[in-house]
């Protein structure tokens, strides 16, 4: 069952956080209805690549001229038959557009509206443009990460703010405003900033700060490097170990596993942690990432190889949990994609069929708003819709 089916949003972005929420939202089984501007403009927008964000799995598309009297009507009819409404403009500009919330509002009382932005609708930092990098670094996550052979704070692998920060965070608040929704029939605006977001993930920093005056930086507390027995080591076919032994048995099994017996006592003595560095280093060079992986992983010893994007994609514990699906695309062939993959989404599903770029399903989201087929007709006619 999906747990979201039934429920419509119209989402009048194109990439960023506010893809990864409709993404989310998608795999839940909400019905996704994207608009973009109507190309015969000339309108500028990014279009993402034909694989990312699932193809456009479970997403309906339409092309609206937003700056056009009928096309704000359009947008209007929409509105009043979905359940959410989702933008990333800068801020102001959906209120200068004419799709505001409080337009919104006007014909669906209810609604939930959530707008998604680099650093919120409000405050000194509210129209600088920005990105995930960005983000990352206002929130104090690139402060605690690890350097670069430079020795400045290194970019992450995965676009944290984007995904968690923005994403995970504006469809989380959503889900949230339909349940309060469903108990008092009321509808909500939310004010989604993935800095916001990245200040939630960083919390453990933060209030150890706030509390205590105590500031986190890179190899000075357990989860940013400090102590040998979590980190990560390189291996004899240069390959890498991640290594996350916290508590004391798991430690001793570690010690006792790579022959380090003599410094079982010493986990937190902080003199001693760089001899354990170079002594768990200079093990785990002695053996290839599989032969330590086939030895500790099993043993409680907190270790699991690092595993490249290709090995992920054919990790046999991965593809025993249904992590991929097919997807087909018309000129681009037939290939594997993410599945849905957070809990309680379907993730066996049949292939998905992915749209051409520019492709719409234009006559079938205005008919299920109630449009007739000469209104239809009238605003392709127009270029008011595509």
């Amino acid at each position: 069952m999906a747990f979201l089916e039934g429920l419509t949003i119209l989402d009048l972005a194109s990439v960023g956080p506010a893809a990864r929420a409709s993404r989310v939202l998608a795999d839940y089984g909400m019905n996704v209805i994207k608009v973009a501007p109507v190309a015969a403009k000339g309108a500028k927008q990014i279009n993402p690549h034909y694989h990312a964000y699932g193809a456009g799995r479970g997403v309906k598309r339409i092309r609206v001229d937003l700056k056009s009297d009928q096309g704000k009507e359009a947008i209007y009819q929409l509105a009043a038959n979905v359940d959410v409404v989702m933008e990333s403009f800068r801020p102001g500009v959906a209120d200068r557009l004419g799709v505001g919330y409080q337009a919104i509002k006007k014909v669906n009382p209810t609604i939930v509206y959530c707008s998604t932005s680099g650093y919120g609708q409000e405050g000194p930092y509210a129209q600088w443009a920005g990105h995930d990098i960005n983000y990352l670094a206002v929130g104090g996550f690139l402060a605690c990460s690890g350097k670069d052979g430079e020795g400045r704070p290194a970019i992450p692998g995965a676009t944290v703010a984007d995904s968690a920060g923005g994403g995970m965070h504006a469809a989380m608040a959503i889900i949230a405003a339909l349940l309060n929704r469903l108990r008092k029939g009321e509808g909500a605006y939310l004010d989604v900033a993935a800095t916001d977001g990245v200040l939630s993930l960083m919390s453990l920093y933060l209030d150890q700060f706030t509390a205590t005056g105590v500031e986190t930086r890179p190899n000075e507390t357990v989860l940013t490097g400090a102590y040998a027995w979590y980190g990560v080591y390189k291996t004899k076919d240069g390959g890498a170990v991640s290594v996350g032994a916290i508590e004391p048995h798991f430690y001793k099994n570690l010690c006792r596993l790579l022959e380090l017996d003599h410094f079982e006592e010493s986990q937190y003595d902080l003199e001693r942690q760089n001899e354990m560095k170079a002594a768990f280093q200079e093990k785990f060079l002695q053996r290839t990432r599989d032969d330590w992986t086939d030895l500790l992983a099993s043993e409680n010893t907190c270790v699991a190889p690092v595993l490249s994007i290709a090995e992920v994609v054919e990790d046999r514990h991965l593809q025993s949990r249904s992590t991929f699906m097919k997807a087909n695309h018309p000129t681009e062939g037939e290939f594997d994609q993410l599945a849905p993959v957070l809990a309680g989404c379907e993730r066996d599903q049949s292939t998905h069929e992915v749209q051409v770029d520019g492709q719409t399903n234009t006559d079938e989201v205005l008919k299920e708003a109630g449009f007739t087929d000469d209104c239809i007709a009238g605003l392709k006619a127009g270029g008011v819709v595509e």
